[in-house]
């Protein structure tokens, strides 16, 4: 790392510490040219590929963006929603990737969302997978119930 007073391109590193969750850490430096001590911080780039081919980087604010619709009118706060979104984030780097499909994204939000407000997992899996029909709600509805249901000889 370049030390940014005398240009010296070499530096030590004094001590590390993780940052913003853990999706950075942030290192004090020191340079054995000058002696003076910098910070730098490092992060690893999660980049989002989508349909269309086009990348962006992956952000939390649009996770929240799209799950925030699917919970309008329901009782979710967003503190539920901003741990959602980390939920996802974190679910998504675990993978170890530096990319990763749109619909990977969808399918990291379906867990958590379904355990967050089933109202709100239906509504938003008829737009992520593309509910045509009934027969797509009722399958859904369906799998949902049958979460429900106590195990055979379980008593309850």
């Amino acid at each position: 790392m370049r030390c940014p007073f005398c240009r010296n391109d070499d530096s030590r590193v004094v001590d590390s510490r993780t940052a913003d969750d853990g999706a950075s850490i942030r290192r004090r430096r020191q340079c054995p040219q000058c002696g003076r001590r910098f910070t730098t911080v490092e992060t690893s780039s999660l980049t989002v590929v989508k349909r269309s081919g086009a990348t962006e980087p992956f952000s939390r604010e649009k996770v929240l963006s799209g799950v925030r619709k699917a919970c309008q009118g329901r009782p979710v706060s967003e503190d539920d929603l901003a741990l959602l979104a980390q939920q996802v984030e974190e679910a998504i780097r675990s993978t170890g990737a530096a990319e990763v499909d749109a619909h990977e994204v969808g399918l990291s939000i379906l867990g958590p969302l379904r355990a967050l407000d089933e109202v709100a997992y239906l509504r938003f899996a008829s737009v992520y997978r593309g509910f045509s029909s009934l027969e797509d709600f009722e399958a859904a509805i369906t799998a949902l119930r049958a979460d429900h249901l106590p195990e055979p000889g379980a008593r309850g």
